[in-house]
């Protein structure tokens, strides 16, 4: 018997996808706006783009923007899949249920509480030690210690799927556990530990509490600017601006799908040659 999606059901789907994207798709179409008022429409017009790429402060905070997420995400991906590897494969040590305390913290802690008491550790260590000075790097280390959490989370539930015979039997073949482990492992969880690269990623680039509070004078971030752009109004550079960073996420979203995607189908072919 065929299942078929009731009319209230599709009605409810178009509602809540018109609900989260309709917004967007007003706000790109009200950045070609010739108008210097936002709100006012004035006719098709470019403008605000060419404007945009000549602003020489928003484009210097994009650009520490992406180098702070790709610095973050990579950091956290690190620590986080070690973390990961700590809980799974160690069962039974010494501090594990503080491990997975702190772990799992951040998931729930507020981001002004984050902020704040990084702003005290960062304080506290340059009056000891004379580092860290704030600026870019006490954004990186305090970007990679919230995602890190969100890494751990993701690449844990992964190797707790992962056929550990796999590994056992390259092993029985000779090789280290850490050839093994690189070599059989790795490429399992490839999926999970892009989604979690990516997950920081985004995470570090829209971060505004915590940013605000560990940042410098110099080491403004892109929702920094933003958010002080906006509290004196939308300008139509803004609605540029947030246009070019949605058609940005959209095309790495569709991208990291289509890789995991053909990794999952290359998986598959592989699984199935060997069983049949």
């Amino acid at each position: 018997m065929e299942n078929r999606a009731s009319p209230l059901l599709i009605s409810f789907l178009c509602l809540g996808i018109a609900f989260l994207y309709l917004p967007m798709a007003v706000l790109i179409g009200y950045s070609f706006n010739a108008s210097a008022m936002a709100s006012v429409w004035g006719g098709f017009s470019t403008h605000w783009y060419t404007e945009l790429l000549q602003n020489r402060q928003i484009l210097n905070a994009a650009r520490l923007s992406l180098e702070i997420a790709a610095l973050s995400s990579t950091g956290a991906l690190l620590l986080g899949t070690l973390a990961a590897v700590a809980l799974v494969r160690f069962t039974k040590f010494r501090g594990r249920l503080l491990l997975t305390g702190m772990v799992n913290a951040p998931l729930v802690m507020p981001e002004i509480i984050t902020g704040i008491t990084q702003l005290l550790l960062f304080v506290s260590m340059l009056q000891l030690i004379g580092w860290p000075t704030r600026g870019i790097t006490t954004v990186v280390l305090a970007h990679v210690a919230f995602c890190t959490a969100y890494v751990t989370v993701t690449v844990q539930s992964r190797l707790q799927t992962a056929d550990r015979s796999l590994e056992e039997a390259a092993m029985d073949l000779g090789a280290t556990p850490f050839q093994a482990f690189v070599d059989v492992t790795l490429p399992l969880i490839a999926p999970a530990l892009l989604s979690s690269w990516l997950l920081s990623f985004t995470l570090s680039l829209d971060d505004l509490v915590i940013s605000s509070f560990v940042s410098g004078p110099r080491s403004s971030t892109l929702p920094m600017i933003i958010y002080s752009k906006v509290k004196l109004g939308v300008s139509p550079d803004i609605n540029a601006l947030a246009s070019l960073i949605i058609a940005a996420v959209g095309a790495c979203v569709l991208a990291a799908a289509y890789i995991v995607r053909r990794g999952e189908r290359q998986r598959l072919a592989e699984t199935q040659l060997a069983t049949g």
